[in-house]
């Protein structure tokens, strides 16, 4: 760590209690570079009004400089493309929908012109536009353009029904498969994808982020077309009907394009920091609400609240940042838009009174030129809602974009042929930038045989488990089932041929049946019960309030550990799998609960390849087989008396926990 890392942490730690208690410690060395911003924001906002502000800005200043946060990575390709080769499917109804969106702003733009022909029937009466065409009567005139308006507003109505229905139709389409195939791919990707990220950054991408992009496509890509469509119809009329004075009122419009443009340009990089804040805002109120009974029992309300105060704040400045800039650009396009019409109004009105242009004509533009600035002032709130998607629009499409580092293998392996031998060969693997967890390690698991694998915490068991089920994949070696190398194997196939059960037990909301048929989803009620008998699951199941149909709550938290437990189990016997591994699945229960698991365990562990991780040894020293292992590697294999026999690692965990030393 630099000097000024250190200093900095020096200042933090010595004023903890100046900082409202908020126990907040900076090192620099482990923090990652995303978090560096956030970070300064965060030590700026504690120490604020403190005595040391000032030497610690200086402090922050100099470590900041030296651990500067690289800029964000431009993306080749434009995030409104990426959208649109995301929805190819679904171009004939763009299509569709933009010629609704221009018909209807047609028939919306034709009323000016029916006002016009209505003022220079006024005027001109028996020479009138209408007379020309062989009309003359005033009344019969008037008829046709009623007639005429009569149709305009139908037809307007109609379209502008049209526009809707699709682009709403559309947003709920592109919304709906956007979010299916981002979880899609985001359940492919490997685990360690999931460790390093948050589950509020991933949900707020999933929920927040589709969300905005759906509120853009509502509304914002219509109002784009309807006022690209307004300018080159309205520009035309001009220069058709006026061209004398065309130019005066079509002359912001240049500038009006290029500060949308530099708007654009602008508002991109902050519309994409407020995603980023609110990806950490979410990851922090998922911590907390997982975490509320630890957050209780240690009455660290005031602090979580504080903490979240901070992100919450660097949430809401970001967002002011954006805001402050995009609320400017309406009252600028204002001014530009009052150059145009008072051009219109003193020009247009002296040709009109020096006889250059007629009455009607000079009602038209008038109307139109309304028709075609003042709409420009929504181009504020519709860029807004185009960058906050476009923003969101990246986060999306960079999750599509991840690649999935564990392919699926191609030979197909049927569950019933599956005898269960495994075999670790030379298996070397490291967890991304740590040491290394499973170090040139072998070992033989036999078809239908029971092996424990025992150590201490940090020895690599779990690893072990993780490698077998390829959530990662090993880095030097090889791990086979049958023969078959696992890299080669159908993944779907090769989960399903093992059962895990695990001391993190995860218990959906639903009901107890739901829970247990979980993996099982076409079994029958009677298969459910009888595997819950299996079990000893159920003689407390049946003493809850509604049966199999109580509702376990988010988690499984209105049941105990010991229940959890049970119903974990009960689903690995319905799935009734070739390979069983039990990770631990008594460690957190009691003697008389762990005495029913260990009488269930003993039934379905028959003839079938079983491994269990456990640190309490008197739960499988009946094992076939049990391999010790420390620091990654194996050191020891045998059965119970024979490791005792050795008087090694296994023989001196044994003695420890019997209580014989």
């Amino acid at each position: 760590m630099s000097p000024e890392s250190e200093f900095l942490c020096k200042i933090v730690r010595a004023n903890l209690r100046v900082v409202n208690s908020q126990k907040f410690c900076l090192d620099l060395s482990k923090i990652s570079k995303s978090e560096l911003s956030l970070q300064s924001f965060r030590l700026k906002t504690l120490f604020r009004g403190n005595i040391i502000h000032t030497q610690l800005q200086k402090a922050v200043a100099t470590v900041f400089k030296s651990h500067r946060v690289p800029r964000r990575r431009k993306h080749s390709v434009h995030p409104l493309q990426r959208l649109l080769e995301y929805g190819h499917q679904y171009r004939k109804q763009i299509w569709l929908a933009t010629t609704y969106s221009i018909l209807n702003k047609l028939f919306d733009l034709a009323p000016p012109g029916l006002i016009g022909i209505a003022v220079d029937v006024v005027v001109k009466q028996q020479d009138s536009i209408i007379a020309q065409l062989g009309v003359k009567d005033v009344f019969q005139q008037f008829l046709i353009l009623s007639f005429l308006t009569v149709i305009v507003w139908i037809l307007e109505s109609i379209f502008e029904y049209a526009y809707a229905r699709l682009w709403r139709n559309l947003a709920q389409n592109i919304q709906h498969d956007l979010r299916l195939d981002a979880y899609k791919h985001l359940q492919d990707l490997e685990l360690a994808y999931f460790e390093e990220r948050s589950t509020g950054g991933l949900m707020s991408i999933l929920s927040d982020d589709i969300n905005q992009l759906e509120r853009f496509l509502d509304v914002g890509a219509n109002d784009i077309i309807q006022v690209a469509t307004t300018v080159l119809i309205i520009g035309g009329a001009f220069f058709i009907l006026a061209p004398s004075v065309a130019w005066m009122a079509m002359s912001p419009m240049p500038f009006i394009l290029w500060g949308s443009l530099a708007y654009q340009r602008l508002l991109a990089p902050r519309y994409a920091d407020v995603r980023d804040k609110v990806g950490f805002l979410n990851s922090r109120l998922a911590n907390n609400i997982s975490g509320i009974t630890t957050i209780k029992s240690f009455t660290a309300e005031s602090h979580e609240a504080s903490r979240l105060e901070v992100d919450s704040e660097a949430y809401r400045q970001s967002n002011g940042k954006a805001i402050k800039l995009s609320a400017a650009f309406i009252p600028l396009i204002r001014m530009l838009i009052l150059v145009g019409f008072t051009a219109l109004l003193l020009y247009g009105g002296m040709a009109a009174v020096s006889g250059k242009m007629s009455v009607g004509t000079y009602s038209v533009l008038v109307f139109l030129i309304q028709r075609l600035l003042w709409p420009l002032t929504r181009l504020g709130e519709t860029f807004d809602q185009y960058q906050r998607a476009m923003a969101s629009t990246n986060r999306v499409m960079d999750l599509l974009d991840t690649p999935i580092a564990i392919h699926p293998g191609k030979i197909v392996l049927p569950v019933d042929e599956v005898r269960g031998e495994v075999k670790f060969k030379n298996v070397y693997f490291a967890y991304k930038d740590r040491l290394p967890v499973i170090k040139n390690l072998s070992l033989d698991i036999p078809a239908g045989k029971t092996i424990a694998i025992v150590g201490s915490t940090g020895s690599g068991k779990s690893t072990l488990v993780k490698l077998l089920l390829r959530l990662y994949e090993v880095q030097t070696g090889s791990i086979t089932l049958d023969g078959i190398d696992l890299q080669n194997l159908n993944l779907q196939d090769l989960r399903r041929c093992i059962g895990l059960v695990s001391q993190d037990v995860f218990l959906f909301h639903g009901t107890v049946a739901e829970n247990i048929a979980y993996g099982s989803f076409d079994a029958t009620a009677q298969e459910i019960v009888m595997a819950a008998k299996v079990a000893e699951a159920h003689e407390f199941i049946m003493h809850l309030p509604q049966g199999y149909e109580t509702i376990v709550g988010e988690r499984g938290q209105k049941l105990s550990g010991g229940q959890r437990q049970r119903i974990a189990i009960a689903r690995a016997v319905l799935k009734n799998p070739p390979i069983l591994i039990l990770d631990e699945a008594t460690s957190a229960v009691d003697n008389e609960t762990e005495a029913a698991i260990q009488r269930s365990l003993e039934r379905i562990t028959v003839n079938r390849t079983t491994i269990a991780i456990a640190h309490r040894l008197s739960t499988i020293r009946n094992a076939d087989c049990i391999y010790v292992m420390e620091h990654g590697k194996l050191v020891e294999s045998g059965t119970h008396e024979q490791l005792l026999e050795k008087n090694g690692t296994y023989a001196s965990l044994w003695f420890v926990q019997s209580g014989l030393r």
